[in-house]
């Protein structure tokens, strides 16, 4: 071999090292930007049925708020109806007899205390002592005052 070729020889190993450390970095730095590419792809694909369910759950309440007040319409239409066929059979209103009956209701019942989340100081079950048998040796001992 001449020494004269083997500066051809270093010079055409170098450019293909050269060429092979240029393609993988192409490849590694390529690969990222292909994922970016996927995720923005699936990021407008997620908005997008995102925007389409969020329609979807409008239309949604708004049938259900038109369900609502037709049925509203329909039930004082039938309080009414009913209210006018009473009047024609002679009875009292049925507003009239329900607020008869409550002040009824109200009359008869027996107030009942409020219960309550603390002790009263009259040894209830969340009273300092409560559980406790009294023992003479304690009382004998003057206690520190409680404020």
């Amino acid at each position: 071999m001449e020494y004269g070729n083997i500066n051809w020889i270093l010079a055409f190993a170098c450019l293909v090292a050269g060429g092979g450390f240029g393609a993988m970095g192409y490849h590694l730095a390529g690969g990222g930007a292909n994922r970016r590419q996927r995720l923005r792809r699936q990021l407008a694909e997620r908005e997008r049925e995102l925007t389409q369910l969020r329609e979807r759950l409008s239309e949604h309440f708004t049938e259900v708020t038109s369900l609502v007040n037709r049925l509203q319409r329909e039930s004082q239409a039938l309080e009414q109806r009913l209210a006018d066929d009473a009047a024609a059979l002679g009875e009292k209103a049925p507003a009239e007899r329900r607020g008869l009956e409550a002040i009824a209701d109200d009359t008869a019942a027996p107030t009942v205390p409020t219960p309550r989340d603390y002790a009263d100081g009259r040894g209830g079950t969340l009273s300092e002592d409560f559980g406790l048998k009294p023992s003479t040796e304690s009382a004998a001992e003057p206690q520190p005052p409680r404020y």
